[in-house]
């Protein structure tokens, strides 16, 4: 064999799937019922069990009648503070990145209405059920702490996920100082909860010291991590198994109480033990977005120009834990101002604690910020849409730097010509329908950052000429599974229908997190480069082997497109993969791959998506009744690998905003602290009847720097404009400027 040839990596380029509205690949699984979710599985000897829950928020357990749930037939076990063994990990204590503090009945206090008691566990779901009614709890209660006015304010040390709770840019004071007008208002956002499809479940299974769990979950390998470590085993102990999920949007990256004690259940009765929380049980201990105050101030020159932005957010939070919605942060990176500050203040109170829910701050934050701008053009006597360009941001405002792509001008442009935008009268009550109905159209800018997590990926190349490609990633719905697959096969040159994807399993590569709108930046820029690794090493096989048409190629590269390796400059020179393959000896080559941002380029850009929507509201001028019956969003996202999933993702947001405006709230009663609305009889979302004529437009943008791919998300930013735009609109048809959501038909007959 002579000496290698010098060589040059092949050409990878995005070919036939990348671009296409590929249907998704799961769908005839999930609508003919042959997807296998966490409650689907049922191991020999399988056991149910039942978490009883708290009926006060605030106090502690006096009395469980233990043996009158025991003695009820098909009862095995029944689980309390008195007798649950002890975890290697405290619960009361943080643990990793989303390590939330939680109940696991480590005592007999109280902290909010829905908390875990006590687990029973019996040979049918009825038996446990009533098992758990048996128990008929004495409690010694305390007042309950509910709501902005009745918590108990306190320093919090961080917002959201980590994040310092204050910022400024810039001379606040010299701002207001310099303006001619100065614009007040204060907003106030509910409690919400994620109300995904699927509810939290889960099936433990132990053997020995080895554990196999079926759950739903947002980070597959980093939770494999933090059951084992509150089960004192190895990670490598854990399999954990996740291939749907039926919706998350932020709960299910976060251990909870009731998964643990199921956990722990399955250990201490020898046997497999599933739950499967009620809707009930959803509002709780597995999160929820907090509710919000917010005040806003602005200082503006003549023109309308922002001279100063002062944002400050008080958000609940639970009496043990603090997650402290991040809302303020909204005004950090959108508008031009020299002077900005933001503060996330924190107030404790008697509920479960909140988390991350489906564009975690941004979401409230923007509602707010786009009302009061709204409110800012009406006092200068300039449409909004101007109002947004004349304070458009060239550079990111909290840093200075610049964007790393934005075309949110197009978007502006696109959206508002698609709407019909020009000609909308200034002032409201201007416009009515043929019924008599006021008609009004409103406004948002929607704005979300561009994460990306650490990912790993695996490629296999078999000789028959199709593709195994493995990471640990999830589908939440989303369309991952087809996704994935399109990026995989493009950079493998591979039509889509040749490559398998493996994912939902904590024993494939780590795909980092399914959440932030960052999973196909994440998993799929591993996925990318685990393809160019195995076609790089293919095609130095080829290169340097004399009996392939490819010798010698080393210099000038090969391409990797349909199966094949070509020689660049002369078409007639290509191989397959298989031919490459079998005649070195081999079955099969796979290659491995990371998913990261380049270092430099995250700190020299702001990273974001970027997007506008505009909304029309019709309001029966007597009633008050609000129907949204048009709405137009405009988004600008990176490179879009699938244009129809994309689309799906973007509808879901613009739904998931309108029902942020006018229907999504938890009710608390002040007496006992419970939740009076914890169903989806009470707790109102948006039915087929209440969604409008919808356009989600995708805009052309190309972002160098975001990742290889130059992909960002999707998933989140369609909320974040449609709240305001919707609210926006109610304002412009009645007149009657509503600071409270969801916005309700009292408010519009008889405002406060």
């Amino acid at each position: 064999m002579p000496d290698p040839i010098p060589f040059t990596a092949p050409r990878q380029r995005f070919g036939s799937s990348s671009g296409q509205p590929i249907t998704r690949r799961d769908g005839l699984l999930k609508v003919t019922g042959a997807a296998t979710y966490a409650a689907d599985n049922h191991p020999a000897g399988l056991l149910h069990g039942v978490v009883a829950t708290s009926t006060i928020a605030r106090g502690r357990v006096v009395s469980l009648d233990v043996d009158a749930a025991k003695a009820h037939p098909g009862v095995v076990e029944v689980i309390t503070p008195a007798n649950r063994p002890p975890l290697a990990l405290d619960p009361d204590e943080k643990h990793g990145l989303f390590g939330f503090r939680f109940e696991a009945l480590q005592n007999d206090t109280v902290r909010y209405a829905g908390q875990p008691i006590a687990f029973v566990v019996a040979e049918t779901l009825e038996a446990a059920t009533e098992g758990a009614r048996l128990l008929t709890p004495e409690y010694e209660a305390e007042r309950a702490r509910v709501g902005l006015d009745g918590g108990e304010r306190y320093e919090n040390q961080s917002a959201g996920v980590g994040a310092p709770p204050a910022f400024s840019v810039g001379d606040l004071k010299a701002g207001f100082a310099a303006a001619t007008r100065k614009v007040e208002a204060e907003y106030e956002t509910p409690g919400q909860y994620h109300n995904a499809m699927e509810p939290h479940a889960l099936v433990a299974e132990w053997d020995g010291d080895r554990l196999t769990i079926d759950t739903p979950n947002q980070a597959i390998v980093m939770a494999r991590g933090l059951f084992a470590g509150f089960f004192g085993i190895p990670p490598e102990n854990v399999v954990l198994r996740s291939p749907f999920i039926g919706g998350g949007f932020g709960s299910k990256a976060i251990l909870a109480g009731p998964q643990v004690l199921t956990i722990l259940a399955a250990r201490m009765v020898g046997r497999p033990v599933k739950l499967a929380l009620t809707r009930q049980q959803m509002y709780g201990p597995v999160g929820h977005r907090g509710a919000t105050r917010q005040h806003l101030s602005l200082g503006l020159d003549d023109d309308g120009r922002l001279t100063a932005l002062e944002h400050q957010s008080l958000a609940m939070t639970s009496s043990f834990d603090e997650f402290v919605e991040p809302a303020a942060n909204a005004s950090q990176n959108l508008y031009a101002s020299p002077a900005i500050s933001t503060r996330n203040s924190g107030m404790r109170g008697d509920i479960g604690t909140p988390g991350p829910m489906r564009a975690p701050g941004e979401a409230s934050g923007s509602a707010a910020l786009e009302c009061v701008l709204d409110e800012a053009a009406n006092a200068i006597g300039i449409d909004p849409l101007e109002m947004r360009l004349r304070n458009y941001a060239e550079t990111d405002p909290a840093t200075g730097r610049p964007y790393s792509a934005k075309a949110l001008r197009e978007c502006y442009q696109q959206g508002a010509e698609t709407f019909g935008w020009a000609g909308r009268p200034i002032d409201p009550r201007q416009m009515r329908d043929d019924a008599g109905r006021l008609v009004g159209w409103g406004m948002g800018t929607a704005l979300f950052h561009a994460p990306m997590f650490q990912a790993e990926a695996r490629v296999t190349l078999r000789g028959d000429g199709t593709a195994l490609v493995e990471t640990s990633g999830v589908d939440m719905g989303q369309g991952a599974w087809t996704v994935l697959a399109q990026i995989a096969a493009d950079g493998l040159g591979l039509d889509i229908d040749k490559v398998e994807l493996r994912s939902g399993h904590s024993e494939l590569p780590d795909g980092g997190v399914a959440g932030g709108s960052g999973h196909t930046a994440t998993a799929g820029s591993a996925l990318h480069n685990a393809g160019a690794d195995v076609i790089g090493k293919l095609a130095e096989l080829a290169v340097n082997d004399p009996e392939s048409p490819l010798f010698g190629a080393g210099n000038a590269g090969v391409e990797a497109r349909e199966g094949r390796l070509w020689h660049p400059d002369d078409e007639t020179r290509s191989e397959s993969y298989g031919e490459i393959l079998s005649r070195a000896g081999m079955s099969n080559l796979s290659g491995e791959g990371k998913g990261a941002r380049d270092p430099a380029n995250a700190e020299a850009r702001a990273m974001f998506s970027h997007g506008a929507v505009f909304a029309e509201v019709k309001v029966d001028p007597d009633l008050g009744q609000v129907l949204v019956t048009r709405m137009v969003g405009a988004f600008a996202a990176g490179r879009i690998i699938n244009p129809r999933l994309a689309k799906s993702q973007l509808y879901g947001g613009m739904i998931w905003g309108l029902s942020f405006a006018l229907h999504e709230e938890a009710v608390h009663d002040r007496r006992t602290g419970r939740i009076m609305n914890a169903d989806l009889a009470g707790y109102h979302v948006p039915v087929h009847a209440d969604i409008p004529a919808m356009e989600a437009l995708l805009v052309d943008e190309e972002d160098p720097y975001v990742n290889g791919l130059g992909v960002k998300g999707v998933g989140e930013i369609g909320v974040t404009g449609s709240v305001g735009a919707i609210a926006n609109a109610i304002w412009h048809a009645t007149g009657v400027r509503v600071r409270r959501f969801p916005i309700r038909i009292e408010d519009l007959i008889a405002p406060r």
